[in-house]
This record gives structure tokens, sequence and C-alpha cells, in this order.
């Protein structure tokens, strides 16, 4: 788009404007679809970012988190774990370990076994708690060591529970970036369905302006700019309500998990201002289109 044509574009033409409707319902249905998909698009870009960072929280805590299970029998049971404690106060690339106490046992079952569950009289293996630095350690070295030194020792490094959460919410987001594309396009064919809708009412029109020597290119930019600022308009209220259901939403907490903290974080308070701009973009391309088409089909 050239610098004259972009101008014309802004500043518009009083006497072009007239061709195209102020009011009717496809005004209203442009301002409409706009700010609804719009509003659409910044809870799914709030679900795109806050799935990308939990993503990231998983991968990272539970690549550093590991529990050392001592199944021994009781009378041997404290003196193995001192052994797999010092063991692993040695192993270099690990930066704590813990021996759980028998309260902290008991509240990892009472979600399955209620609060009453009598853990003293039960079995139950000697859980350590294991934290990793941030170059990590050798798990399989500290398997080998382990399996000589304490025989009851069983490491579970949570592989097997790594992975699939950190896909279930890398999923999640590439969810997101697909709903995202998804508004894009609804938004592309309501203003197209619009922009076709006000070129038919006003055929009669747009004839009167080609006998008295109007361009295509010239009626063609009063409905390009019309319903480019109408989208623009619509998005960008779309936007302003989205950021404001955004900013109202729970801060991020460890009893509300992923139900929380799904709102945009520093700079990510930026991006949803690209989507009005994009969304006259799409406006742009989509009223366009169906313009040419439209003045053509009127020859």
């Amino acid at each position: 788009m050239n610098d004259g044509r972009l101008r014309r574009l802004i500043l518009g033409d009083a006497q072009a404007n007239r061709v195209v409707p102020p009011s009717g319902f496809t005004a209203h249905l442009t301002l409409f679809v706009s700010g609804a998909m719009a509003f659409l698009a910044v809870f799914a870009l709030a679900l795109s970012m806050a799935s990308g960072r939990l993503a990231d929280r998983w991968a990272s805590e539970l690549a550093r988190a590991a529990t050392l299970r001592i199944n021994a029998p009781a009378e041997q049971r404290v003196a193995q774990t001192e052994a797999a404690l010092e063991i692993l106060r040695q192993t270099p690339g690990v930066a704590t370990a813990r021996a759980l106490t028998g309260e902290e046992q008991a509240a990892l079952l009472a979600p399955w076994f209620g609060s009453s569950l009598p853990a003293g009289s039960l079995p139950l293996p000697q859980l350590i708690e294991v934290t990793g630095d941030d170059q990590g350690y050798d798990a399989q070295g500290l398997r080998l060591r382990l399996q000589a030194e304490v025989p009851g020792a069983v490491l579970d490094d949570h592989t097997r529970w790594r992975a699939p959460l950190v896909e279930a919410a890398r999923s999640l987001r590439r969810l997101a970036w697909v709903s995202i594309l998804l508004i894009g396009g609804a938004t592309a064919a309501m203003i197209t369905l619009a922009a076709n809708a006000a070129l038919a009412a006003n055929a009669q029109v747009i004839e009167v302006l080609r006998l008295v020597g109007a361009l295509d290119s010239y009626i063609a930019q009063a409905f390009i700019r019309r319903f480019t600022l109408r989208a623009l308009t619509g998005a960008a209220a779309g936007v302003a309500l989205g950021m404001i259901g955004v900013l109202l939403m729970p801060e991020a907490s460890d009893e509300g998990g992923f139900l929380t903290g799904l709102g945009f974080q520093g700079w990510g308070w930026l991006v949803p201002l690209m989507i009005p701009p994009l969304g006259a973009v799409v406006a742009f391309a989509a009223t366009t289109r169906a313009a040419t088409k439209r003045l053509g089909e009127l020859s």
C-alpha cells in the first residue's frame, strides 16, 4: 500500500463515504463480530502464554525433583535411610535430600484414604525427597551405587510423570493458537458477509457513480475504509474488555493449581495490543477481496 492510498484510507473522502451507509445491520454486525472475536482472542492468548509458563515450570521442577523410596524391614529402615542420605549428600548435582516425616507421608495418602488413616500401623516405606541443582545429577550412576550400598532403595526421578504432563501443557498451548487462527478466520468470513451485504444494498448507488465517471477503485476505497475502521474500533473495545477480564482473574496460587494464574505477566500485557491492528488488516483484506469480486460482478 503506497503513501497516498494509506492516507486516503485513514482520512477518507466525504463524498465517497456516503456510498456506505453509516448505520444499519452491517455496521452493527462488523462492530459486534470484531469486538467479540477480539475479546475471545485475548483469553486465547492468555491461555496460550499461561500454558507455556506451566509447561516450562513443570519441566523444570519435575526434572530437578526425585523421590527415593526405602523398602526395608522396620529394624533396618532407619539405618538404610541414614546410609541413603549420606550417599545423596556425597552425590554431585544433588542440592538437598530430606527424609519425610510420618505426618508428611500420611498427608500424601490423605486424598485417597482420608485424614484418619493410621499411618503408623501400616508398613509404609520411608520416602526421601531429593532435589537436584541446576547442573543435575547422574541418575543411573546414583541408582547403581544405591543398589550396591542400600539394597532397599528405589530411585524415582519422575520421568514417566514428567513427559505426559509437559506434553499436555504444550498441547494446550497449541490448541490456544489454533483457536486464535480460527477466530481470525471467522472474523474474516463475517466481515466478508457484511461487506457483500453492504455492496448489494448499494448496487444502484454504485451504478450511478459509475455513470458519472467514478472508478471502481474509488468506490471500493469507501467500503474498505468504513469496514476497516469499524473492525479496528470493535477490536479495540473487545481487547479493552478482555484485558479487564483477565486482570480480574485470580492470581497464581498452589491451592488453585492451573485454574489460577491465567493472566499475562510482564511484557505479555503488550501482546493483546496487537489484536486491533491485526483485526484491521484482516478486515482490510476481506473487504478488498469482497469489493473487488462484487464490483466485478456488477460490471
